[in-house]
């Protein structure tokens, strides 16, 4: 392809492959447009080489990953100091690619034979002469040759000019000098041919020039010295670490195959330690590793190329190896037995230092000692620790001795190290190393002793002042006694005690009342200063405990109480100050045996009770002595006012002091005026049974004489059937008082009123209405007093709601008489929910109404009103 230059933008785009193989031409440019006297044509990608025609040749493999590749061709006149740039750009033609390589695939093209040399080789540090014959190469076409080469290897930075040359008549290719392989391990020479005029006819040949490696270079340690770890006692074959070297000759070849070997060991003991030939891996040779004895091996190392061959070379490393310690040596004490002093109550002090000997390394947990104390300290008088600088143990004493119990302590002490003992190789079990401290105790003159330290008091609260509570003295150890010993109370101590100075009794110095002061606590401690003839001081405490008494009696807290006519019991809560067991539980009694027969105390709990009247008691004003008394027996009386007043509420009863039973006399006529009305009336509705019951033996003549057949036409029914029904009267059902005749029995209805039925023809019903009781049919009093006028019946004229009120009842009766069976149990067939029974059935519905009998008189439900006789007919199926 040729490019041409533009002036203006002097730029060259030319299509290629994606991969341009090393010594394909590219393209041409044409340089005369661009500069006729060009002496130097250079390119800023050494990858790319233009010849003096223009041609563009590649000197190596590229590839187009980027799709563009952009280089500079530079032209230089170097007399008239003129230069010009050639911008070229290199773009990845896949398509192009893609078919050229099916037309490669499928056209034959005929291409002209060409020259293929073998790649050539030039010995490492060949020793000339120089310059050395490499290769030839001809054309058939062209006299002049030129070359461009390129290097591979570590060196390929460093330009290597002048290292090769070729003639330009005869195409030889020479070496100037000897080439380092390690530098440059081989050489890519891009020959090309031109004609004398400068046109190149052939295709530049690329010839690849290799350099054999010669064993020039010693095998190389990584590491000026190698330090490993191991610990002692090692069993044979466990790794210690490994050597590695390196060797810049030409990789797996016998001048890089390296061998290892240990030269010499330091100390120069048994050998303990070896060494794998190819790899350098130290490992364990003999069990005898004793840090005690050697703590530190060094080994001279040699590594040698050509697989270890003489003739090879070698270098020596070093190899440090450091042998850990273990606890394979158990500590002993210096001496078997040991002695020391110690004055008697002595506390914290050091009475002396134990050493041991411990072969293992120090500062280590093989060597650090851990004492122990296994005999003659039951009473953790003596404590022993190790000083972590010496390693040494410190024997102390914590807790003072007494020469007057015990003059020698002896003392058994064992010893072991903080890390567990590792038993060595082809050795014995140790035993446990002792040793025996025997602990003289000095006798010293001291103060007085309480025995016991801490004596514990208990006395009773409101004790009288100068009661005795105990006693508590000291003894002279040295003597045992306590003759000349003074006792005194420490001051700042309560007020509430004292003790006798020559004789130590403990005696109270008021009376104690845990109400007041730092008596309330309950308790107080006493520190007590007993004092010999020298002037030596001991010391003791005394723990006084004040118990509780019964020094108060329950109080009830509220004393006066309104009781109205309902007589609802009145709560009593009584209160004590003291403490348990001398409060609850209270017990309450009237403590009047008069009015005990007419008020009386109920318990309620532990604390409260009820107290109420035993019976019927006039309206006024009663003082009532309560008795309580707590668990301790102790009573007191509270007097309780308890106004009896005639009233509702407790609030309607305001007027203190006032007796109810002067109050108006309206109220209790009333109220027995209630009673007066209800017997008068109870005796008029007897006369009026009895009337009735004769003339109902007589004849019923009269009866049907007073009612006439349109008595029910002159009142306003409501009605609702769905069409006119017949209204039946029926003049036997006569509405009577409740008589408690023996020939009906009563039946409660949902009000809870009682009524009469009367078998046959006569039925009685007794309606209340508000307080007071009428019947049915008008009962007329002729007079406003009790009895002075006649009763007279309006056979007519009753109301609607009279006659609702007199047969929903009986109604009601019949349905509840109906639920029960012959045992007066309720039936489990009536008023169900209803189930779906089948399809087809030829049975009714049956139910315990419908085997009713003549006997329960049913018969008076066809004798109702319409309305009524509707309802009937829906609840019984006769």
């Amino acid at each position: 392809v040729l490019g041409f230059c533009c002036e203006a933008c002097k730029k060259v785009i030319f299509h290629v492959p994606s991969e341009l193989e090393a010594g394909t031409l590219v393209g041409r440019v044409n340089l005369k447009e661009c500069l006729q006297s060009a002496e130097s044509i250079s390119s800023s990608d050494p990858v790319f080489k233009i010849l003096e025609d223009g041609s563009v040749y590649t000197t190596s493999t590229v590839s187009l990953s980027s799709e563009k590749k952009t280089f500079t061709i530079l032209l230089e006149d170097i007399q008239e100091h003129i230069e010009k740039k050639i911008h070229v750009n290199l773009v990845a033609d896949k398509e192009k690619t893609q078919k050229t390589r099916h037309t490669r695939d499928t056209v034959l093209k005929r291409t002209k034979r060409r020259w293929g040399p073998i790649p050539s080789v030039m010995i490492e540090n060949s020793l000339g002469p120089f310059p050395l014959q490499i290769q030839q190469v001809q054309s058939d076409t062209a006299q002049n040759y030129t070359i461009y080469y390129s290097a591979s290897g570590p060196g390929i930075d460093q330009d290597p000019k002048g290292l090769f040359y070729i003639e330009k008549e005869t195409g030889n290719i020479f070496a100037t000098r000897a080439v380092d392989r390690e530098q440059y391990p081989s050489f890519q020479i891009i020959c090309f041919a031109s004609t004398p005029d400068g046109y190149s006819p052939e295709v530049p040949l690329v010839h690849t020039i290799r350099i054999e490696d010669d064993n020039d270079n010693a095998p190389h340690f990584t590491q000026d010295v190698f330090e490993f770890c191991v610990p002692e006692n090692s069993k044979p074959g466990v790794v210690v670490g490994q050597m590695t070297a390196e060797d810049r000759d030409e990789p797996f070849t016998l001048h890089t195959t390296l061998k290892y070997r240990i030269v010499s060991q330091t100390p120069p003991v048994t050998p303990v330690f070896g060494i794998h030939g190819d790899t350098g891996v130290i490992s364990v040779l003999s069990p005898q590793l004793d840090r005690e004895l050697v703590s530190k091996y060094t080994l001279l190392i040699e590594v040698r190329d050509m697989a270890g061959q003489p003739f090879g070379l070698c270098t020596t490393g070093t190899a440090v190896i450091k042998i850990e310690d273990t606890n394979d040596n158990a500590p002993s004490f210096k001496h078997m037995q040991y002695e020391a002093r110690v004055e008697e109550n002595r506390v914290n002090v050091e009475i002396l230092r134990i050493a041991v000997l411990d072969l293992d390394e120090p500062g280590s947990p093989g060597s650090g000692a851990v004492f122990e104390i296994t005999r003659g300290n039951d009473d953790r008088s003596f404590e022993i620790t190790t000083d972590r600088n010496t390693n040494e143990g410190i024997l102390c004493v914590v807790k003072g001795l007494d020469y007057e119990s015990s003059r020698q302590r002896t003392l058994v002490i064992s010893v072991n190290n903080e890390a567990p003992y590792v038993l060595a190789p082809h050795s014995r079990q140790l035993a446990q190393s002792t040793s025996t401290v025997i602990v003289h105790v000095i006798d010293v003159d001291e103060g007085p002793v309480f025995k016991p330290c801490l004596l514990t008091l208990e006395v009773k609260e409101c004790e009288e002042m100068g009661t005795l509570i105990g006693r508590y003295v000291a003894e002279d150890p040295e003597t045992g006694n306590s003759e000349g010993i003074c006792y005194r109370i420490a001051p700042g101590q309560c007020n509430w005690i004292n003790i006798a100075e020559k004789t130590g009794e403990v005696r109270t110095s008021k009376v104690l009342d845990r109400d007041v002061g730092d008596m309330r606590r309950g308790q107080c401690n006493i520190t007590v200063l007993a004092i010999d003839r020298s002037g030596k001081t001991g010391t003791g405490t005394i723990q006084v405990i004040i118990r509780p008494g019964n020094k108060n009696y329950p109080r009830i807290a509220k004393t006066e109480y309104i009781m109205c006519r309902d007589r609802k019991p009145i709560c009593l809560t009584a209160q004590d100050a003291d403490v348990s067991p001398f409060s609850m539980p209270f017990v309450y009694r009237v403590a009047d045996r008069s009015l005990s027969a007419s008020w009386k105390v109920t318990p309620h709990n532990d604390k409260s009770a009820y107290l109420s009247p035993r019976g019927d008691i006039p309206f006024g004003k009663y003082t009532i002595p309560i008795s309580v008394s707590d668990n301790g027996g102790k009573q007191g009386v509270s007097y309780i006012t308890v106004n009896y007043c005639n009233c509702d509420t407790p609030s309607d009863c305001t007027e203190e002091g006032t007796d109810p039973r002067d109050l108006p006399r309206a109220g209790p006529s009333v109220s027995l005026g209630v009673w007066a009305i209800l017997a008068m009336i109870l005796g008029s509705l007897l006369l009026l049974l009895i009337l009735i019951t004769i003339c109902g033996c007589c004849g019923s003549g009269i009866m049907h004489r007073q009612v006439t057949d349109d008595c029910a036409n002159h009142n306003l029914i409501i009605s609702n059937t769905e069409a006119p029904g017949e209204e039946v009267m029926d003049h036997n059902i006569i509405p009577l008082q409740n008589t408690n005749d023996q020939g009906g029995y009563g039946v409660k209805t949902g009000d809870q009123q009682p009524f009469e039925m009367v078998k046959g023809k006569g039925h009685t019903l007794e309606s209340i209405k508000g307080s007071g009781h009428q019947t049915l049919g008008s009962v007329k009093e002729v007079g406003g007093g009790g009895g002075g006028g006649q009763p007279m019946m309006d056979t007519c004229r009753y109301s609607y709601s009279e006659w609702h009120n007199f047969t929903h009842p009986r109604l009601g009766e019949k349905v509840h008489l109906c639920r029960q069976d012959e045992e007066q149990k309720h039936s489990e067939d009536y008023l169900l929910s209803y189930n779906y029974e089948g399809k087809g059935s030829l049975a009714g519905s049956v139910g315990c109404c419908s085997d009713q009998h003549e006997e329960e008189a049913l018969d008076f439900l066809d004798q109702l009103e319409p309305k009524f006789r509707t309802l009937a007919e829906t609840c019984i199926k006769r």
